[in-house]
């Protein structure tokens, strides 16, 4: 059997949504959109069930997955609905929506549910990607309001730059929010991770944990006490020498400047892991630290084993988890740990901690 697995520690999924919503003082829904960051949206979904105040996914047919899978509680999703003949599907499974656009709304005002919806009202409070702009929101609130077809109204938006906690854009949102919300009735929604983990004035009715609940701190360095949920691993399947000055690899990116004792590992940008890691970006063998050299293929990369005089065939490679931070090897890479985790496939999931 191929050596190529993630093993998902769901007792380390526990762990940081219990975090996540200590940390913000209020509900949270747990972010299992994207096949939950590419951990398992069921398999995670089941282990938070006994406790996560509800979930949030992107799309309807995301949340259709869960609920066959017997996920209760609230499902939100976070795109809302598409087309107005997916509001019946959105009122039978009792889903909650996000209204961000006009569109959305009329189709609201024109269905007939089995059942009043829960819709979450989206203010661009500064993002400018989705939602209704401060000076349309009243208007919007009132229409859901008054169209009958709604039983409550959750009022949220979303934060561009929450990460960044030296930078005042932050902030901006928050008042903007705030002063476009400040008469109209109804929970709040504002904080992501980054809002959770750094910014307690977006600390309200709900949260939303995303990434951090995978153990990804979207503020490295800052020292939340997440713990990885993810371990990419993989296994030494063929050990070679270099001569200095010999090269490896497609297209001879790497020289070897030294007697180099290359191990070959069965994982690729096949299985997910990315093709542009430059050399130097680090993996541990054995749990001892050393490096990637040599272009990533698609089913197989290269490591250097010259400082792991005792590894060999089968020995253990750790690409991200607990040793290997995966935000170091995004870093390394040029993107961020949520494309990393996202991309994840083709390789063996084994989950622990039950659920």
């Amino acid at each position: 059997m191929r050596p190529a697995r993630a093993l998902i520690d769901l007792d380390a999924l526990r762990h940081n949504y219990r975090l996540a919503r200590a940390c913000h003082g209020g509900r949270a829904l747990a972010v299992v959109k994207a096949n939950a960051y590419g951990h398992g949206a069921v398999a995670c979904a089941r282990a938070l069930a006994g406790e996560a105040d509800g979930f949030a996914v992107a799309f309807l047919e995301e949340a259709l997955a869960l609920r066959e899978a017997g996920i209760a509680g609230p499902i939100l999703l976070l795109e809302g609905v598409f087309a107005a003949a997916e509001l019946d599907a959105v009122a039978h499974h009792d889903l909650w929506i996000v209204v961000h656009h006009a569109a959305q709304l009329e189709m609201i005002e024109a269905s007939q549910p089995e059942r009043p919806l829960h819709a979450w009202l989206k203010v661009n409070s500064g993002m400018n990607r989705a939602g209704f702009l401060p000076a349309e929101l009243r208007a919007a609130w009132q229409r859901l309001r008054g169209c009958g077809k709604v039983a409550e109204i959750t009022l949220m938006t979303h934060f561009a730059r929450a990460d960044e906690p030296q930078v005042i854009a932050t902030e901006e949102q928050i008042a903007a929010f705030d002063a476009a919300t400040c008469e109209l009735s109804g929970p709040r929604s504002l904080a992501n991770s980054g809002a959770v983990l750094g910014w307690p004035a977006a600390h309200r009715d709900w949260a939303r944990p995303g990434i951090m609940l995978y153990g990804a701190d979207p503020m490295p360095g800052e020292g939340h006490g997440l713990r990885p949920v993810m371990t990419l691993e993989s296994a030494v399947m063929a050990v070679r020498m270099l001569e200095p000055g010999a090269p490896l690899g497609y297209g001879a990116r790497f020289h070897a400047d030294r007697p180099t004792r290359v191990g070959l590992v069965a994982m690729g940008y096949a299985d997910g892991y990315p093709r542009s890691a430059p050399d130097g970006t680090p993996v541990t063998v054995d749990g001892v630290p050393t490096r990637l050299i040599g272009r990533v293929s698609m089913d197989m990369l290269t490591i250097d084993l010259t400082p792991v005089p005792g590894a060999g065939l089968g020995s253990r490679v750790e690409l991200w988890g607990p040793s290997v931070p995966v935000n170091r090897v995004a870093e390394a890479a040029g993107t961020i740990a949520y494309e990393l985790l996202c991309n994840v496939k083709r390789v063996r999931f084994e989950y622990r901690g039950g659920g």
